[in-house]
């Protein structure tokens, strides 16, 4: 976040960040309680709308800019990222978003999205990972699990999934959390601390494609199922999961390994989260279903790295101060012109 919240503007309610246009996803989509996530954490961010920026790709999620009354741009298709770039170099005190599917940033947008996270942009990113293309009708996608039969692998697809926050991480991500889409409460808590971490935040969220891929997260979703199935992590806690809170997290040969609490087992042995350790966030990567709990908040953040468009100004003004303000004519029209004479190029 770039400026102070400024504590005179007026109170937003969630509505007041919902567009008058009608919302068109598939019926029981899990990008409606996303959408209604993002609007209801806005107001507790204390900016103007018109700070907001929401930027998208191509497919079913990148229809989030129509739907929400802020500024906004539907991009091409993997572009995002270099859209969002563009905006928040122009002008450093928005507030931008980039909201936009897996097979859209992970796939044609894959190097977009390592290219914003290497170079720290102060941006947000929110991936909506439904493991499928569903706006194309069901085509399998990155993130698709391996032997995933769709209409564009009737047999079974070959490819193992990309793992997106073993991505970031690898990549230098500086903000890595995850959650899922019908947990609204805490991906409005996620958003709010990505606001105001400095550089790019990018949140997963698990979200449920209910027509092409229904139930791909059916296991961290329901209420019997998630706490064998997942980790909240809280920083410097113990990694505790289970119905009954009677599982661990140990470190064991640098692997991590699951342990029951007694038989002279404490919490005291156990794991304790430190999201600024990138290796140990690197770790809770790997850790997937049906082997481990999947890790969900924070896995990692680093607030000291130095953003790109702080940089950026910074080298522009030291510029400036040495050279001078540009001038875009002088440029054009000055000394250093080529004049072309017939078949002759002369400088």
């Amino acid at each position: 976040m770039t400026t102070a919240p400024d504590t005179s503007l007026p109170t937003y309610k969630a509505k007041d960040f919902a567009s008058d246009q009608d919302v068109r996803w598939c019926p029981g989509c899990g990008d409606y309680a996303v959408l209604k996530a993002v609007q209801k954490a806005l107001p507790s961010m204390h900016r103007k709308r018109e700070d907001f920026v929401f930027v998208s790709g191509i497919g079913c999620a990148a229809r989030f800019p129509y739907y929400m009354n802020t500024y906004g741009m539907h991009s091409i298709h993997g572009r995002a990222p270099a859209f969002a770039t563009g905006i928040k170099l122009a002008n450093p005190n928005l507030d931008v978003w980039i909201v936009s599917g897996d097979g859209d940033l992970l796939s044609i947008g894959g190097n977009h999205t390592i290219h914003v996270l290497r170079r720290n942009v102060d941006i947000n990113i929110i991936l909506l990972n439904n493991r499928i293309y569903g706006l194309t009708k069901g085509q399998y996608s990155p993130t698709s699990e391996f032997g995933k039969k769709t209409k564009s692998t009737p047999l079974g697809s070959l490819d193992f999934p990309l793992n997106p926050l073993a991505m970031v991480i690898a990549s230098g991500g500086t903000f890595v959390a995850r959650c899922i889409d019908i947990d609204l409460k805490a991906l409005e808590k996620l958003m709010l601390i990505a606001e105001h971490h400095r550089g790019t935040s990018f949140i997963e969220v698990y979200q449920d494609c209910n027509i092409f891929n229904h139930q791909a997260w059916f296991y961290a979703s329901q209420k019997d199922s998630r706490p064998e199935t997942t980790i909240e992590l809280e920083h410097g806690k113990p990694m505790i999961f289970g119905a009954e809170k009677d599982k661990g997290l140990v470190e064991r040969d640098g692997r991590i390994e699951i342990v029951e609490l007694g038989n002279g087992i404490s919490e005291a042995d156990l794991l304790h989260h430190d999201e600024t350790n990138r290796n140990r966030a690197y770790m809770l990567t790997q850790l997937l279903q049906p082997n481990f709990p999947e890790p969900m908040g924070v896995l990692f953040r680093d607030p000291d790295e130095p953003t790109y468009d702080s940089l950026v100004e910074d080298q522009v003004k030291q510029a400036t101060e040495k050279s001078g303000p540009g001038d875009l004519r002088t440029l054009i029209e000055g000394p250093s012109t080529w004049t072309v004479q017939g078949d002759a190029v002369s400088g």
